[in-house]
C-alpha cells in the first residue's frame, strides 16, 4: 500500500525575540508569573517584512533542502495558518510563487492550531489517493498581527514562526511497521466558539478583529479532547502509549501538555517540549518543535512519533507517523 513518508523537516523564526520581562512595562505581569503559567519564557515577532508567506517559504526551502529535493519535485503544498497574508488568493498561492512553482497546486487550510495535524492529514489523503507523489505542508504563523496587547491574558501567550515537513509517496506493506503516516483521528465542535476565537472578519466587521480568549475553559476542554483522539488513533494503529517513541504535542501551555501526557501514560522524557521558546505559534507549533527534535538528534528514523493539536473552534486531531 501507498505511505506518506517524511522526507524532510525545517523551520524559520522571525529575528525578533520578545521576553516575557518585556512584557513588564506593557500590561500587569512578570516573567514569573508567565513562566509558572505557561512554561513560556520567550517568543519570536515578526518585523514588517517579515509575513506569514515569507515565514513560510523560508521554512519551505529548509524542508526541501534537507530532503535533498527543490520547488521542481513538489506537486502539491498545503498551507495551514490563521494569519493569511490576504483574504484571498490563498498564501500557499504565493508561497507557491516565491519558490518558483509554475505547476502544481496550494490552498490554504484553516483549522487554527490544528491545521498542521489537519494539513498533514490532508496530504495524506491526496499521496494516497495518487493526485500527488510529494507535498510541501507547512504550518506558517503571525499571530502577533492579531493579539490586543493590552490583554495580558493572551498577548503574553502567542508567537509567530513557520515549520515545514515534505512528504513523499512511498510502498509499505500496511503493518505499524510502515516509514509515513500510520493512521489519524480529526475532531471539531463549533458549540465551542466563543471561548477561543477572532472578534473580526470580511463577512461580520469588515476587520481583522483581535484574539479572544477563555483560557479556563479552553483548559478545561483540552486534555479530555486531546486524550479522546490519541486514544482513538491508537486504538486505529493497535498500538499503546508504551510503543511511543515520542509525543510531539500541540505548544500551548506546558501544564496541558503535561496533564495529556500523565493522562495518556506517556512517560515525561518521551514528550518534545518547545513552548518555552516559541510560545503559541498555533499552526506553526507542531512542525517547530519537530524540526528542533529532528535537528538535534531525538528524533530518528524508524521512531514512532505521535503528533497532536487542539485549536479554537475548537478543533483538535492526532496523528501517528513511523518517521
Amino acid at each position: 500500500m501507498i505511505r506518506s513518508a517524511v522526507r524532510g523537516t525545517g523551520a524559520a523564526l522571525p529575528r525578533r525575540i520578545m521576553k516575557n520581562a518585556d512584557f513588564e512595562g506593557m500590561v500587569e505581569t512578570s516573567d514569573e508569573w508567565i513562566a509558572q503559567r505557561t512554561g513560556i519564557r520567550q517568543r519570536h515577532i515578526a518585523a514588517d517584512d517579515e509575513t506569514t508567506a515569507s515565514l513560510g517559504e523560508a521554512a519551505a526551502r529548509v524542508a526541501l533542502a534537507d530532503a535533498g529535493l527543490t520547488p521542481d519535485d513538489i506537486d502539491l503544498i498545503v498551507l495551514a495558518t490563521s494569519t493569511p497574508n490576504n483574504t484571498f488568493p490563498a498564501t500557499a498561492v504565493e508561497i507557491q510563487n516565491r519558490l518558483g512553482m509554475q505547476h502544481g497546486f496550494a490552498f490554504d487550510m484553516q483549522a487554527v492550531c490544528s491545521g498542521f495535524v489537519y494539513a498533514v492529514t490532508t496530504a495524506d489523503l491526496y499521496i494516497r489517493g495518487g493526485l500527488a507523489k510529494r507535498v510541501l505542508v507547512i504550518g506558517s504563523e503571525t499571530f502577533s498581527r492579531i493579539l490586543d496587547w493590552s490583554d495580558r491574558s493572551t498577548c503574553v501567550l502567542f508567537g509567530d514562526g513557520a515549520g515545514a515537513v515534505v512528504l513523499e509517496a512511498g510502498e509499505g506493506a500496511g503493518t505499524i511497521a510502515d516509514r509515513g503516516v500510520l493512521a489519524a483521528s480529526l475532531r471539531s465542535d463549533g458549540a465551542h466558539k466563543e471561548k477561543l476565537f477572532v472578534d473580526g472578519g470580511p463577512s461580520t466587521t469588515g476587520t481583522v478583529g483581535h484574539l479572544r480568549m477563555e483560557g479556563r475553559e479552553v483548559f478545561k476542554h483540552a486534555v479530555g479532547m486531546i486524550t479522546d483522539v490519541i486514544e482513538t488513533t491508537f486504538s486505529a494503529a493497535g498500538i499503546t502509549a508504551d510503543d511511543l517513541d515520542w509525543f510531539v504535542p500541540h505548544q500551548a501551555n506546558k501544564r496541558i501538555i503535561d496533564a495529556s501526557a500523565k493522562k495518556l501514560g506517556i512517560a515525561e522524557q518521551k514528550v518534545v517540549v518547545t513552548v518555552d521558546l516559541h510560545g503559541n505559534t498555533s499552526a506553526a507549533s507542531v512542525p517547530l518543535a519537530l524540526s528542533v527534535a529532528v535537528a538535534d538528534g531525538r528524533i530518528k528514523k524508524g521512531d514512532l512519533v505521535l503528533l497532536e493539536a487542539m485549536g479554537g473552534g475548537f478543533t483538535w486531531g492526532a496523528v501517528l507517523v513511523r518517521w
